[in-house]
């Protein structure tokens, strides 16, 4: 567990993430200029764990009353056309409960802006959540029911620390997998490294987006 942030010092950022390979791309990007203070949490995999994860560093102080969230790593990719290696950023995530509530992200512009400067292919919509990985016709679904994207971890992350208390929360996924690129078919190792790659580079926009955030508002 990270250690707690002094109560006076400058919010860290905490990023949330399910898996090792994950945590590795993005505590390894490069930063634009100085690394601001950051949190980067591994949950585990599903909304349980990482919903218990988020609660347990929140109450433990590795991130303050303050920090801004977000919820990053791999995604499966929803509408025709994505490719390993597209961007999700989310308008809003809704895990899978059918009693669920939207999670909206209020401060995605500074996100949008810096990764259409690095020249990413980057989709914008409804992040949906899920208990398990989902193919096929469920994909399909999920789709024609407005979602762009699916991942286990980012709706449970985010609703876990809005219920902790206000504060900025995003959720940036990159694609892994999508409707014609699905993980069981040839090429998933090619779109596994781009989509690695591809996260490592979205660290340095994670960090803007905090310096953003810090910003007097107009």
């Amino acid at each position: 567990m990270p250690r707690p942030a002094p109560a006076d010092a400058e919010p860290p950022l905490l990023i949330a993430c399910a898996l090792g390979i994950e945590r590795w791309a993005l505590r390894g990007g490069k930063a634009d200029g100085p690394r601001p203070p950051v949190v980067t949490l591994r949950t585990g995999m599903g909304p349980q764990a990482a919903e218990r994860a988020l609660d347990s560093a929140l109450r433990e102080g590795a991130a303050t009353a303050r920090s801004p969230v977000v919820a990053s790593g791999f995604c499966a990719g929803l509408a025709p056309g994505m490719r390993p290696g597209d961007v999700v950023v989310a308008e809003a995530t809704r895990d899978h409960r059918p009693e669920a509530h939207d999670v909206v992200c209020r401060d995605n512009g500074p996100l949008l802006e810096a990764l259409g400067r690095r020249g990413l292919t980057v989709h914008t919509g409804l992040l949906r959540g899920s208990d398990h990985i989902v193919h096929g016709a469920e994909r399909a679904a999920l789709h024609a029911a407005g979602a762009v994207a699916v991942d286990m971890e980012s709706a449970a992350t985010l609703r876990a620390a809005q219920r902790a208390g206000p504060r900025p929360v995003a959720a940036v996924r990159v694609v892994v997998d999508a409707p014609e690129h699905e993980l069981v078919r040839i090429g998933t190792v090619r779109g596994g490294i781009s989509a690695f790659r591809v996260l490592r580079s979205v660290l340095p926009v994670l960090f803007e987006w905090h310096r953003s955030l810090l910003l007097p508002r107009r």
